[in-house]
């Protein structure tokens, strides 16, 4: 019997713990990002009418979620997981230290996953989907974010444009996102129902590229590829980066934008109540009628068919 390859790893794992570790203390100071997206889970939560009596924060952090939840609808009881131990201590309720590519629930024990801004640093993120399915109830709800690939689309030209001009080429700087192509794709292959991908760009300004730097440190948010180039940036590079930066992405008043990609997965466990797609050949009305031209029979050309009529 032969098994599936193992999935390639290009996030080192404990580096993104150290890297939430070391932002715990003060996270709550550069939680804007993480805040926000929250605010807009929590606005999709509320399209769903349904009580959801155990839910997860998978990716918790200090609780973002769990501060505004009274404004998202019907959860009795939210457990908080993240990868950092010392961001949940932050927390209040119910918290696990828990990794997302191996999850610590029974099949069919929960009724709701919610993960904000966390399965970018998934290895497999198939894998973490089949893993989060298995862990919902049938016609259970994942509602999730991620950052998508134009994140810090800024940032990364600024930083390989500089690099390139002051060496023989560029090292990965900037960790790889998720494409929102692939969205629906990576919920159907994992098993989900009625996938609903999309996504948004929250733009912010900075005076300067060091107080972006800053603030990703403080998000623990920094590079964490295995790849990544080991030799800390040089105060040349970073000076040309930022006149890069500058000269390219700054607004009329001399600020600085960074572009945060943002998307959304929403899927349900399968259910037989759910709405199933109707079987080939049921259709009532023929799709002509409907746009209002003329049908085609099987094999005959369009062409040919135009020059009968003309």
């Amino acid at each position: 019997m032969s098994s599936s390859p193992d999935p390639i790893t290009v996030f080192d794992r404990s580096l993104v713990r150290g890297h939430r570790d070391r932002a715990a203390g003060k996270f709550d100071r550069y939680a804007f990002l993480v805040d926000e997206v929250a605010d807009r889970l929590a606005d999709r939560l509320l399209d769903v009418k349904r009580l959801f009596p155990v839910a997860l924060d998978l990716g918790a952090r200090t609780g973002s979620f769990d501060k505004i939840r009274g404004n998202s609808g019907g959860i009795e009881t939210l457990l908080q997981a993240d990868l950092s131990s010392s961001m949940l201590k932050s927390t209040r309720g119910m918290a696990v230290a828990a990794d997302e590519e191996w999850l610590p629930f029974a099949d069919e024990s929960l009724d709701l996953v919610i993960s904000n801004l966390s399965l970018h640093w998934v290895n497999d993120l198939p894998g973490a989907l089949v893993q989060i399915n298995r862990a919902l109830k049938p016609d259970g709800l994942f509602l999730g974010a991620l950052l998508g690939g134009d994140t810090l689309i800024e940032l990364r030209d600024a930083l390989m444009t500089a690099e390139i001009a002051l060496s023989d080429g560029a090292g990965p700087r900037i960790s790889p996102f998720a494409d929102l192509r692939d969205g629906g794709a990576l919920l159907q292959r994992a098993g989900f129902a009625l996938p609903v991908v999309d996504s948004d760009r929250i733009t912010v300004s900075y005076e300067t590229i060091f107080d972006l730097m800053a603030d990703l440190r403080g998000m623990g948010e920094t590079n964490a590829t295995v790849e990544r180039t080991r030799a800390p940036l040089s105060r040349r590079l970073l000076l040309q980066a930022a006149e890069v930066y500058q000269d390219r992405y700054s607004e009329p008043d001399g600020r600085l934008r960074a572009t945060f990609h943002v998307i959304y997965l929403h899927g349900w466990a399968p259910h037989e109540s759910q709405p199933k797609p109707l079987r080939p050949g049921s259709a009532k009305q023929r799709l002509a009628q409907v746009l209002g031209g003329t049908e085609i029979s099987t094999g005959e050309k369009a062409g040919q068919h135009q020059e009968l009529d003309s």
